[in-house]
């Protein structure tokens, strides 16, 4: 049971490049966050910092001509975010209340209330769960084994290599288009006869002479040397049973993400994924002073940099909320930490007790 209480203006749930970037705009606004970091856990994909701790070099990061390690540059945003007074909890939050405000977020031995709430809690790929694609050192996660071609796909271990991709659908088409800028060849593993991917999306991958196809197949292991990394895949054919060895350099796995929003069902509006619905012109949920950035969000984009992107606009959002200024919801209405909701045309105002003014001012009418 919670025995201590902690009364917070700004929680931020989330240390990648969204929550941290949160974290260092609110804290620069005096606001004194609190950022909770989930705990390491190897089974459940979770680190400090995000995905980008799983990550080696990180070339498409603006402000490193170089390029940086993953970690490394996940290090400079949490030093930045500590030199303004932002202060970090490691706990798992067990259980929220969202239902009023200040919200509730319970751990096991903490209850933390908060004015506003950041949620920054990001998106897990979605792996195979076959021997050699953990991480290193337990396996080639780093080390040739990737779940973002966007990412890793550019660096020189890929270039001009044969890669595997594995999947049916959409990402797993768009991540094997974008590898044939790099790749000699590119081979789809798909355990079906047919892809689940939009017709367009197959149609670009048909038509892509670097690209071939390999059916009604599952990947039973990655092969490869701590030295060399990935070296080959153990293929297994679903009609006949047999198996067989696949020669390649990396292997790519594309069978989707999901967002990190299990602690939210219920109490936030999501789509059938779990991705949280924000409003097109702020990071507001449907619910007043609960704010989303970053992965956890964003189901098309899923780079650190428009990960941070949203995690500034979080920030500013809280900001004027807390400033008693309206907030644009998913619904179209502005709303204020008084309740009162501002229809979309601006020209009224609903107070929380049902009664509706008029949003002019009385000289334009004179």
């Amino acid at each position: 049971m919670a025995n201590e209480t902690i009364k917070r203006d700004v929680v931020i749930l989330g240390s990648g490049p969204a929550g941290l970037t949160a974290a260092i705009y609110t804290a620069r606004a005096n606001l004194k966050p609190l950022l909770i970091d989930a705990p390491a856990d190897a089974e459940k994909q979770t680190a400090p910092g995000g995905q980008l701790m799983i990550t080696t070099d990180v070339e498409n990061y603006p402000g490193f001509g170089e390029g940086i390690q993953g970690p490394e540059l996940m290090h400079e945003f949490r030093k930045q975010a500590q030199r303004f007074g932002t202060e970090f909890m490691e706990a798992w939050i067990r259980e929220v209340d969202l239902s009023e405000r200040p919200f509730q977020l319970y751990t096991d031995s903490v209850t933390i209330s908060t004015e506003t709430l950041i949620i920054a809690t990001g998106a897990s790929a979605k792996w195979l769960g076959i021997p050699g694609e953990a991480k290193v050192p337990d396996g080639f996660g780093g080390n040739g084994v990737s779940a973002c071609a966007t990412c890793d796909g550019p660096l020189p271990a890929f270039r001009k290599k044969v890669l595997v991709v594995v999947g049916g659908g959409d990402t797993a088409m768009e991540e094997a288009t974008f590898l044939t800028r790099y790749a000699a060849k590119v081979y789809v593993v798909h355990r079906r006869d047919k892809l689940r991917a939009s017709k367009i999306m197959q149609d670009k991958a048909f038509q892509n002479e670097k690209i071939e196809f390999i059916w009604n197949t599952t990947l039973e292991e990655i092969l490869g040397t701590p030295e060399d990394g990935v070296t080959g895949v153990r293929l297994r054919n679903l009609q006949t049973g047999e198996e067989s060895v696949f020669d390649c350099a990396g292997v790519f796995v594309a069978i989707g993400h999901k967002p990190n929003t299990d602690l939210f069902k219920g109490q936030l509006d999501m789509d059938d994924v779990g991705y949280l619905k924000t409003s097109g012109h702020s990071t507001a949920t449907n619910i007043p002073g609960v704010f989303a950035c970053g992965d956890v969000q964003d189901s098309v984009y899923r780079q650190a940099v428009t990960a941070a992107g949203t995690g500034c606009m979080s920030a500013i959002d809280a900001e004027r909320y807390l400033d008693h200024l309206p907030v644009a919801m998913p619904s179209g209405d502005e709303v204020t930490i008084e309740g009162e909701h501002i229809t979309p045309d601006h020209k009224a105002i609903i107070t929380p007790d049902g009664h509706m003014i008029p949003n002019t001012d009385e000289r334009e009418s004179v």
